[in-house]
């Protein structure tokens, strides 16, 4: 479940950034705007263990909930956000120092997920996607003893 694949929607390559992303600045930032017509967006999630489920919380302030996009296919959960006004948007500003742009994560759930039971909900900011734990590959930690 800690598993984070790459996003290979052609709008992300994975050979930007470390494990979980990195920070783009100065000419990668320009040059990745020109490449794709707009900046690439990274935003920051938190991941929850509980007993009995894992919790993404994904922070994403001011979007339209209906632009979002949680799914699952092939074991994977991928998160997608595509505004309609995007692009449009983004000449209006003389300055841009924060985007609500088009964004994409994705999280291998390696088996350990019930996928037919999450669910998601959006409000003051945050995407909470609930992922119940499968009992049969979530086996709790044993301790060993050394000698």
């Amino acid at each position: 479940m800690y598993n984070e694949n790459r996003c290979h929607s052609g709008k992300m390559n994975s050979r930007w950034g470390g494990r979980f992303g990195g920070h783009h600045h100065g000419k990668f930032a320009r040059h990745a705007e020109g490449m794709f017509g707009h900046g690439i967006r990274r935003v920051p999630v938190n991941i929850e263990e509980t007993e009995d489920s894992y919790i993404i919380h994904l922070f994403a302030p001011a979007l339209v909930k209906e632009y979002l996009k949680v799914v699952t296919k092939d074991d994977v959960l991928t998160i997608t956000y595509i505004p309609k006004e995007h692009l449009a948007s983004a000449s209006r500003f003389s300055r841009r120092e924060y985007s609500n742009g088009a964004f994409e994560r994705a999280f291998a759930l390696n088996g350990k997920v019930l996928s037919e039971i999450i669910s998601a909900k959006y409000a003051d900011g945050i995407l909470k996607i609930t992922l119940p734990k499968n009992p049969e590959t979530n086996i709790p930690a044993k301790d060993i003893a050394v000698n």
